[in-house]
Parts: C-alpha cells; structure tokens; sequence
C-alpha cells in the first residue's frame, strides 16, 4: 500500500458518497484531493457563466469542507494530464483516483491519462459515482444502446439492484507537504461584472445546501410531484438539477431519500422522480454513444431541414433571448432564465418549441444560450432537451409537434401567476386579456407586439417538416 493518493475531483463536489475519495481513505494513509481546472478538453462546451459562478462557490465550499477535515484541496491550472504528473513528481504520491465523467472529449483525455499514469507504475482507478447504471451497463441483446427512452426506463425497473451510500468521513490525512495550489480567485470564474444577483438570491451552493434541498423535496414535495411537477405557476419539482449536475448529491443519496432500504421506490411521486433521474442517465447514455450529438441532429434526416439563415433570424433570437417576443409565458421563461439561472422543465418545452418551430431557428442556437446562463447546464441534459423538442433527438413523436404557447399556459399557468411573476407590465391581466391584447395596449404598458402570428408560423413549420417527411 503507498502512503499518498491524489484524489482527483471534478464534478463530484461532496464527501458523502465519493467512491473515489472514500477508496483513498481506506487504502492509504495519506489523501491529496485536487481540482484541475481545464476547460479547454470540452472546447466549445466548456462551462458557460452561469456555470462558473456556480463551480467557483462549489469550489470554495469543497475546499472548507476539505480543509475541516484535514485535508487542503490543492488548486490547479492547465491540461490535466500534465498537472497529473507533475503532482506525482512533487509528492512522490503512488495511486490517483477519481469519479467517472461521460462527456466524449472528456472520456478521451481520461483513457489517456489513466494509460500514461499506469505506465508510470501508478495504481489508477475511476468510480461510478454520478449515474445508477453505466452507459454500457444497460444495452438492448448486450451489444446495442437503447434509443427510446420507455423500454430504457423498462429495463432499468428489471435490471434494479439495491443501492447504498458511502458514508461522509470525519477525519482526512492530507499530505506532510501541501503542493503549491493556485486561488479560486486565479481561476477568474466569476464575471467581471457583477450581474448575479438573481443567482445568488435564489441558490445556495455546496453539499449541504444540496441535501438540505433534498430533505425539503422528500417532506414536502415528491408525495404529490406527479401533479405539481407540470406547474411554473407553483414550486412543485426539486429545483436539484444544480445538485445533481455539480455532484453535490448523488443519485444514490436521492433514491435512498426517498426509500431508505436503496430498493426501487414505490408510489406515483417517488417513482415519478427516479424515472426523471432514469431519462437523465439516457440522456448521458445518448450523448456517451454518440459523440457528435451537441452539433449533429441524432435523425439524419434533418441534416436537410430548412431553418432560416443566421443573417435571416438574427434579431429573433435577439428577441428571444431577452423575453420580448410578445408571447407571455415565453418571455416570461426567459426572464426566469436570466434573472435565476434556471427555468422550469415544462417551460424551457415552451421557449424551445417557440424557437425551433414558430421562428424555425436552429436548435443548436437555443441550445448555446441555454448552456451559457443556465447553472444545471449539462451536456446530455441540454442536447437532449433541445433534440427532444425540435423533433430531430432520441424518442421525438411525433417529431412535428408544434406546442401551442397560449394553451401552454392555460394548462399549467391557468391564472397567469408565473406570467405575472416575470412579466410585471401585464399585471392584472388574466389569460383571456392576455390573449386579446392589442398593440396599443401593449405600448401602453411597455410590453411588446407579437413577434410572430402563432397560427401562421405553426404552419410553416409542419410545411418544413413535411419537407423531410420521408
């Protein structure tokens, strides 16, 4: 057994449930925990603003809590393979660990890591610690990967084992000599200027304000998820996607919460919410089999849909991304979007239909806006979504679903609480006023025309599916 082993955190920010920290700590005396930051192996997907607001105080919390224990997070810059080694050289440390990352690029700069680090004649070793099941673990006749998400979620029900958390440990050795370590102030992840407020107003970031989100879901919310999780107008989900995605709490923790004994839960709500859990792991599923799924339409084809040109649809999505199209709910989205770095589920459905079929703008545009202000911006999450929607993702029938915004919002808006919420100057207007809304009234209280007749602009979209219909 060596003495030192370099634990190395990515986005696994919590000390319960860590395999690879809670391996260190078992089979050596001494932890080294380190966090490369190296956003340039993602490349146009490297993290987006929101993002790093969010990784710079996931950063500061991991190092308090690290440090409690006696073990400093050491800080660094650069390839990580690079920074890898010269840490080995620096503390003579004889193994490194870490948790399991699916993004492609990443994938490939960690086998590369993992061979060079083995030829050294290290012990390495990776951990599946964000997901349930391993992208290859679940596969149709062993061989093929599921493409539909209900048999996926089908065979995750059969194929499901116990699951049981790793406890928090009370105590680290960090090294005799603590490497130099960059400050999370040298890693500029925070904008220059201030402008998250909003973020900060409605997020506390760090393990504990993840489980703590967690309880308060399971006491309070999950019995009747099934029916609120639909609702903007209400606080009806779990607001843990943040959690989830900068691994302040694993999935594991979140079944265990909801039935101790690590089984399948029972009931419509707890039930419900694994099974959103389980179209997040085909999400990752999806993008780890197919790497080109950020850019490339996984239905081939809509390699020939006609959207407009960026010289055609520039100012649109202009429009779009400030929340002054004129269609209350969707602007109402996106100034949830901007203002707290999050949007409802079942609205960020509405704004992505309204850009993708009534303004027939790219995916991939919406999709990029969303990674740059959304702080639960993950890779298999967000191309998914946006697949979904378009109609051109995994799972999308019928492909040519065009929502209708104003129905949208009777359904799940029916008194106009969330569009008031984000669109004060219409204040006092039901959904009925809404609806007949005329452009002087708009100009009276500073609220924008129409961007687009809806009628008009949902056909023209089913007449550019029918386009591509064979």
């Amino acid at each position: 057994m060596t003495d030192l082993a370099i634990v190395w955190f990515r986005r696994d920010f919590r000390l319960a449930d860590n395999p690879a920290l809670d391996h260190a700590r078992k089979h050596h005396q001494r932890v080294l925990p380190v966090y490369i930051h190296d956003p340039e192996v993602l490349g146009n997907w490297a993290p987006g603003a929101a993002s790093r607001w969010w990784l710079h105080h996931a950063l500061a919390d991991l190092a308090e809590r690290l440090d409690d224990r006696g073990a400093p997070l050491v800080l660094r810059e650069g390839a990580a393979g690079d920074e890898l080694a010269r840490l080995v050289e620096e503390t003579g440390a004889g193994a490194v660990y870490w948790n399991r990352l699916y993004e492609p690029a990443i994938v490939e700069r960690d086998t590369t890591i993992k061979s060079d680090l083995k030829g050294r004649g290290l012990d390495v070793e990776s951990f599946r610690a964000a997901l349930l099941f391993e992208p290859w673990e679940l596969l149709r006749d062993g061989e093929r990967f599921y493409k539909v998400f209900t048999p996926y979620w089908k065979r995750m029900q059969a194929d499901w084992r116990a699951v049981s958390s790793r406890p928090e440990p009370r105590e680290l050795t960090g090294p005799s000599e603590v490497p130099d370590s960059v400050s999370l102030d040298d890693l500029a992840l925070l904008p220059d200027i201030d402008w998250a407020d909003g973020l900060r107003d409605r997020w506390e970031v760090g393990e504990l304000a993840g489980r703590r989100r967690l309880d308060h879901f399971v006491d309070d919310g999950v019995a009747d998820y099934e029916n609120e999780r639909d609702r903007p107008d209400h606080r009806g989900t779990s607001s843990l996607s943040p959690y989830l995605h900068f691994g302040h709490v694993s999935p594991v923790q979140v079944v265990e919460a909801l039935e101790p004994s690590g089984e399948l839960p029972g009931g419509k709500g707890p039930l419900g919410f694994v099974r959103e859990l389980a179209w997040r792991e085909f999400s990752t599923l999806l993008l780890f089999h197919n790497p080109d799924l950020p850019d490339t339409p996984m239905q081939e084809k809509f390699a020939d849909f006609p959207w407009r040109t960026r010289e055609d649809y520039a100012d649109d999505l202009e429009t779009w991304t400030r929340g002054r199209t004129g269609v209350p709910i969707v602007d109402a989205g996106m100034r949830e979007l901007w203002h707290e770095g999050w949007m409802h589920n079942r609205v960020r459905m509405i704004v992505a239909s309204y850009l993708t079929k009534n303004l027939l703008i790219p995916w991939q545009e919406g999709a990029k806006w969303f990674w740059d202000t959304l702080v639960d911006a993950d890779l298999g999450n967000n191309t998914q979504g946006w697949q979904w929607t378009a109609g051109c993702g995994a799972d999308a029938a019928p492909y040519f679903r065009v929502f209708n915004p104003e129905l949208q919002a009777d359904k799940f808006d029916p008194d106009a609480a969330y569009i008031h919420r984000w669109c004060p100057e219409l204040e006092g207007l039901d959904l009925k006023q809404l609806k007949k809304l005329d452009d002087a009234e708009r100009r009276r209280r500073g609220y924008p025309p129409m961007q687009v007749d809806l009628k008009a602009s949902r056909q023209r979209a089913l007449d550019a599916y029918q386009a591509i219909k064979g």
